[in-house]
């Protein structure tokens, strides 16, 4: 394949790190790495050091809303990111966000003559509902992000479950099914390494160790964590690690007190060291991830990378590929249902491990091998665009991305006349 300019965009960027900002960083690597350009759109940040990238990071005007949700909300109106934009020979524009990002992409749709995928990740309902109280207000905000996914080219889900969340919200075009990959290697750390990670930590080696990582919020099933363990604690020893940061970190803490297992739970914070958390999914024995709120589950796969099974939520996203007992384990959404698993594995710690070495030769995937999927489709991607087979967007909202589009050009095209700065 020639090379190509890929634009990537997202709502989120380092020095703002979830998931989807992670799989945005991870794609632009591997687009270089396979030869070809990237380039990164997306709003601008007071803490952002883009000159540390190996490919351009281009900002548009953004508002701080981070005391409210930690995001900085974009104005997708830049005419200088138009002008970066209009002077390479962009070949496709792929959007990670359905909301700012994705009005964005369709207004530089107009400007650079290229095929826009998008890439649902997040089940965004659970967001609307939970941002947005009013009935109305929210099929409104539904009703609005649907209109902007149809307005892409071709529709990219990380999982089915996502695919069909989206339908959920009122969908009804194609989607594909695109997975994430993970960034950490298909490899288990040795002692020493795992012995520095979890040095001063209270982790008897005789004791099973369970793990969860990810944002600390209730929906992500943490309620069915602590009660599960809470009947657990009742015959037999253990420790829970919980690594990750969020809004709901000292109401656990708080509650695991309350059911009188704290002396068995560890709350490390957030940890960004990749080999630190590669050490602690080694150390671990089982991965406890009760998640229906995930759409790929991408702490399963790297929990896999490193051997460790988990336990999941049957048919859930972050279920998918998992066979019961095969290579994971599957309980129904209930505190009971954890505990009688766990109850059960207690004493076959041979046949956990076993488990686990089995998710990762079945479960695992590479950023390297994702996105290598993903250009390939690009190029079928480009070359319907390019045949005409995709619909002509003839939605009334349409119009204002085209207008935009073209402002942003005009503005881009008058800065180079004049030299004119834009907008920053």
């Amino acid at each position: 394949m020639e090379p190509k300019t890929i634009c990537l965009l997202n709502d989120s960027f380092p020095p703002l790190i979830d998931g989807v900002a992670n799989a945005v960083k991870n794609y632009a690597e591997q687009i270089l790495a396979d030869g070809s350009r990237a380039m990164v759109i997306t709003p601008s940040h007071p803490d952002a050091a883009d000159g540390d990238y190996p490919y351009p990071v281009l900002r548009y005007p953004s508002v701080n809303f981070r005391m409210m949700n930690g995001y900085m909300a974009g104005v997708p109106f830049s005419p200088e990111v138009a002008r970066r934009v209009s002077e390479e020979k962009v070949a496709l524009i792929h959007s990670h966000c359905p909301i700012i990002s994705n009005l964005m992409a369709r207004e530089l749709r107009q400007i650079v003559d290229a095929p826009l995928v998008m890439t649902y990740h997040t089940k965004f309902d659970v967001d609307i509902e939970n941002i947005i109280k009013n009935k109305q207000l929210q099929n409104a905000a539904k009703y609005a992000l649907v209109s902007n996914v149809e307005a892409c080219d071709e529709v990219w889900t990380v999982s089915r479950g996502a695919g069909e969340n989206l339908r959920a919200l009122g969908y009804q075009g194609d989607y594909i099914v695109m997975p994430n990959g993970v960034d950490i290697p298909r490899m288990r750390c040795s002692q020493q390494e795992i012995e520095a990670a979890t040095a001063g930590y209270d982790l008897p080696a005789a004791l099973p160790v369970y793990l969860f990582v990810g944002r600390m919020m209730w929906y992500k099933g943490l309620r069915i964590i602590l009660d599960a363990l809470t009947g657990l604690a009742r015959k037999a020893d253990f420790r829970m690690v919980f690594i990750g940061g969020g809004a709901d970190f000292d109401e656990v803490k708080a509650y695991a007190e309350l059911n009188g297992i704290a002396d068995k739970c560890i709350f490390t914070g957030a940890i960004h060291n990749r080999d630190v958390l590669r050490a602690w999914y080694c150390r671990a024995d089982l991965f406890l991830f009760p998640s229906t709120y995930d759409t790929n589950g991408l702490v399963v796969r790297e929990a896999a990378a490193c051997d460790l099974a988990a336990v999941l939520i049957k048919d859930s996203c972050a279920s998918e590929g998992v066979t019961d007992g095969r290579n994971g384990f599957l309980v129904e959404e209930t505190p009971e249902a954890l505990y009688s698993c766990l109850s059960a594995l207690l004493d076959q710690r041979e046949y956990v491990h076993t488990v686990g070495r089995h998710a990762g030769e079945e479960l695992y995937i590479s950023w390297q091998t994702a996105v290598k999927l993903a250009m390939e489709r690009y190029e079928i991607v480009i070359d319907r665009y390019r045949r005409g087979e995709y619909p002509e967007h003839s939605h009334p909202v349409e119009w204002g991305m085209k207008i935009n589009g073209a402002l942003m050009d005009t503005f881009a095209r008058l800065s180079r006349l004049r030299h004119w700065d834009g907008l920053q």
